[in-house]
């Protein structure tokens, strides 16, 4: 029988009430008697799907590994996916499918801020540890009000943390004196990005001479550019994501800036390439959590195994992406248990776990303290330039 539209709404309606007080009719979360089920929860379509794409890759790699050699306390990790076409609202319907039907013990995603941010109430109301790969905005495990989101964790460093990086490099290893900051005005991403920036680079003694702002989506930038030649920058702090930057870069580069230009993770996509070209990202570096050419033995093994697989060489999504489920792993070893309370007990425990971005510690608010990684283009390759401790 076709149900009436009024009926789906309220079965859609009582299915969200019945998470968020963190009841369900199907049961208790827990293992799968002779698997370990693992939610994933990633943008594997719409405008950031590149970076969805790359950590599940990683992550399929890493699981592969680990059953391989007889899983995590001898059961076979099980994963669930869905896809959350890089939008809020099916971020937060996947979250809720994986915990009523799937029954899964934690969940892996989103790859971007908002996108894991939509999954957090519901994930703290069920007592489902949810580690977001890439999620550097700290709002994804401190909301507004500054307390700690319980059951949301990250893999990879904070937006200030990139912020202070970015204005240290670009004060002490490039010497730049006169900077322009070149923002996406409706991401927080970026906007958190920029404000830590601004506020290292003149703590050093630096100064921001012009400071422009963008909108997603936009195809033309070249007014707002000609604003930022006019201010005659030194180099240019461009806080976004591949998809608008990779047209900035190459729309800049036509209007003769020349001057290193300089962003976070956001840039770190194989399609900014083709969006810039490669003569155009020359001159220009991002802060990341991994580089293929990284020296440490670790990273290089990772590389390897993942080129081996895939036929080309990881970035930093696709290591964090891997990172996330080993950083799972353990928490649920250590926990002796697929109860969320005690996983998310022991990944608030984690100390001096070695990964492929480096050692991990978590701290009060749920961020990993660990290294960044600073990569320059170099005719469209990503060369390692130097790491940074925290």
């Amino acid at each position: 029988m076709k149900k009436s539209k009024f009926a789906s709404l309220f079965l859609a309606s009582s299915l969200l009430i019945g998470v968020l007080t963190g009841c369900s009719s199907e049961g208790s979360q827990g293992d799968g008697g002779d698997t370990v089920k693992i939610g994933i929860n990633l943008e594997l379509s719409g405008g950031t799907a590149s970076y969805g794409q790359s950590e599940d890759k990683a992550i399929d790699l890493a699981v592969d590994e680990i059953n391989e050699d007889g899983g995590i306390d001898g059961k076979k990790i099980e994963l669930v996916k869905v896809d959350n076409k890089s939008d809020a609202g099916e971020a937060t319907n996947g979250a809720i499918k994986l915990i009523t039907k799937d029954k899964v013990v934690a969940i892996i995603g989103a790859a971007t801020s908002g996108n894991s941010v939509a999954q957090v109430e519901v994930a703290g109301k069920n007592k489902v540890p949810l580690i977001s790969p890439s999620g550097t905005s700290t709002t994804v495990t401190v909301n507004d009000d500054g307390k700690v989101n319980e059951y949301a964790f990250r893999t990879a460093f904070i937006d200030p943390f990139q912020g202070t990086v970015a204005a240290n490099f670009a004060a002490n290893e490039l010497k730049v004196k006169n900077v322009a900051i070149y923002a996406d005005n409706g991401s927080d991403y970026a906007k958190g990005l920029a404000a830590s920036f601004k506020k290292d680079f003149e703590a050093a003694g630096g100064k921001i001479v012009a400071e422009e702002f963008y909108a997603a989506k936009d195809s033309d930038y070249r007014s707002t550019l000609t604003s930022i030649k006019s201010s005659n920058p030194d180099f240019i702090f461009i806080p976004g994501y591949y998809e608008e930057v990779g047209l900035i870069v190459k729309q800049a580069r036509e209007m003769g800036i020349t001057v290193p230009l300089m962003g976070a993770d956001g840039w770190d996509s194989p399609t900014i390439v083709d969006l810039a070209g490669a003569d155009a990202l020359n001159n220009t570096f991002i802060i990341t959590a991994y580089s293929s050419e990284d020296p440490d033995g670790k990273a290089k093994s990772f590389s390897d195994k993942f080129n081996e697989k895939y036929g080309e060489a990881p970035n930093s999504f696709h290591a964090l992406g891997y990172d996330t489920v080993y950083l799972l792993k353990d928490a649920i070893e250590r926990a002796k248990s697929t109860d969320g309370e005690k996983i998310k007990e022991a990944l608030e425990a984690t100390d001096n776990l070695d990964l492929v971005t480096g050692l991990y510690s978590m701290d009060e608010n749920h961020h990993p303290v660990k290294s960044a990684t600073i990569i320059e283009f170099v005719d469209g390759k990503q060369v390692f330039n130097t790491k940074v401790n925290p």
